[in-house]
């Protein structure tokens, strides 16, 4: 993949990104806060945007977007696939209460 590829797939990811943003902080803001990690000003900010500043933002090089998972146990328990199913959701299930716990920590 070439330079311009990859700037215009971050572009284009950047986009993405914040669209999705903003639908899920004016569909259910309490959600949108926990699924995308962002406090409440950010989300006030992203909920007040025009489409035309999404535009300009989503056009820096840099991704807005980035992992929550910094950590091996959280990344353990995602990756952990082919040992049952009911271990899985109980992983899935661990996983998500260590991300839940974290995003209030950040609040």
């Amino acid at each position: 993949m070439s330079p311009e590829q990859t700037l215009a797939e971050i572009r284009e990811a950047n986009l993405s990104y914040l669209m999705l943003a903003q639908s899920l902080i004016r569909s259910d803001r309490e959600q949108a806060l926990y699924r995308l990690g962002v406090s409440e000003e950010t989300a006030g900010l992203i909920d007040a945007m025009t489409p035309a500043q999404m535009m300009k933002i989503a056009s820096g090089s840099t991704l807005l977007c980035r992992f929550r998972m910094d950590d091996d146990i959280v990344w353990n328990l995602l990756t952990s696939h082919g040992k049952g199913a009911a271990n899985d959701g109980m992983s899935r299930l661990h996983a998500s209460i260590l991300l839940a716990g974290r995003h209030r920590e950040a609040a």
